[in-house]
């Protein structure tokens, strides 16, 4: 099974941070409702883009699972 969308960008911040998810200093959830994410996710189309910011980051998630955390693909 994949990874989620969410769990991409626990990833990718954490990579970007060069730490493991496990010890990623941050709540996702203080920047940004995980459950609107699932709930974009399964939207219909994929056609929707989600930006939003966390220390010294900025994410961008898109319909298509595409996930850039500042500017780059994870």
């Amino acid at each position: 099974m994949g990874r989620t969308v969410v769990e991409k960008i626990i990833e990718g911040i954490a990579d970007a941070k060069g730490v493991e998810p496990e010890n990623l200093n941050i709540m996702l959830e203080n920047y940004v409702s995980t459950d609107a994410i699932r709930a974009l996710k399964s939207h219909q189309g994929d056609s929707w883009r989600l930006q939003f910011e966390t220390p010294k980051h900025v994410v961008e998630v898109a319909g298509n699972e595409t996930v850039l955390i500042d500017g780059t693909e994870v």
